[in-house]
């Protein structure tokens, strides 16, 4: 285990932040609306995410920081407007609640002119864990998820015996710390089987850290696809493929197999203008990939399903590809 505490920075006297997220959810009454309200900043609250007022109230606001999930970010980037708005205003983004594509930092970083910083965290601990810092380098702001925050705990655990790993091996993230949560509102079951009787916070994430205390995320526990007895992280197969220049977006998860138990179901929004096909990903996927994490169905959508919050429910893939299939 590894304990690391230091300031996270980012916000300062001053800054104007854009806050396009739901008040219902803790990015946007805590992060986006207490986060200014401590540093002495300004808030723009946005009635509902929209890529074009979002352009538009950065250049005429002069927004400093941009926060969103990642498909938020994404949108801004694919969006006709992006590059006749002046976002040179801008001085950092801010992403995270979901996996954040090191490709997605890069374009960010490159067409949006400011430094990108990932961070992670769940709505019961208040709710960050860990943030890259502005000053980390270039494969630390693209692959890590930071270190823990000040006077937070992060430990790596195997999820069967919830002993804690070596170092570089993906388990189970938990935490402990002020920030964790006291309960679930009258849900004692349901609090006991998040928080043990350490106190530690079982996130439900599968992640790594390494010697210098930085966190990688492998993606969450439940969405694990275990092919054959192998275990596969949809994460890195979304990550790879997002480096195809035909695809915009996807999202991988596992569909019930008679045979290997699970198989790896990929379900791809083109990039505009584009038509892959099954086959041309496939090709890619090997050259990249191990033959068991290649996805061996494909489906084209034109939008993925998501929360308001932003975050792609996968479990809707899933539970449409097993009715149509069971339908067939």
């Amino acid at each position: 285990m590894r304990v690391c505490r230091r300031s996270a920075g980012g916000g300062t006297a001053g800054d104007v932040w854009i806050n396009p997220m739901p008040l219902f959810h803790t990015a946007g009454c805590v992060l986006l609306t207490l986060g200014p309200l401590q540093h002495l900043a300004s808030q723009v609250l946005m009635p509902v995410f929209d890529a074009a007022l979002q352009l538009e109230l950065i250049e005429s606001e002069r927004a400093t920081l941009l926060v969103g999930v990642p498909t938020m970010l994404m949108a801004l980037l694919e969006h006709a407007d992006l590059g006749r708005r002046d976002l040179s205003s801008l001085r950092l983004v801010v992403s995270g609640g979901a996996t954040v594509p090191p490709e997605v930092v890069r374009e960010i970083e490159a067409r949006l002119g400011a430094p990108f910083s990932i961070i992670f965290g769940q709505t019961e601990s208040s709710p960050l864990i860990t943030s890259v810092r502005l000053g980390d380098g270039p494969e630390d702001r693209t692959t890590s998820l930071g270190q823990p925050l000040p006077q937070t705990e992060v430990k790596i655990v195997d999820p069967a015996t919830h002993a804690v790993v070596p170092l570089g091996v993906v388990g189970e993230l938990c935490t402990r710390g002020y920030l964790v949560m006291q309960g679930y509102f009258e849900n004692p079951e349901a609090t006991a089987a998040a928080i043990d009787a350490e106190g530690w916070l079982h996130t439900g994430d599968l992640g790594s850290m390494d010697e210098r205390g930085y966190c990688r995320i492998a993606g969450r526990l439940k969405e694990m696809i275990i092919r054959g007895g192998e275990n596969i992280y949809p994460r890195e197969i979304e990550h790879l493929l997002l480096t195809h220049p035909a695809v915009a977006d996807v999202a991988v998860v596992g569909v019930p197999d008679p045979k290997w138990g699970e198989q790896v179901a990929a379900f791809v929004r083109p990039a505009p203008g584009q038509t892959p096909t099954a086959e041309d990903l496939f090709v890619f996927c090997r050259e990249h990939l191990a033959p068991h994490k290649t996805p061996r169905f494909w489906e084209f959508v034109e939008q993925l399903p998501l929360t308001p919050s932003g975050k792609v429910q996968k479990f809707l893939l899933r539970d449409r590809f097993v009715a149509r299939e069971r339908s067939q």
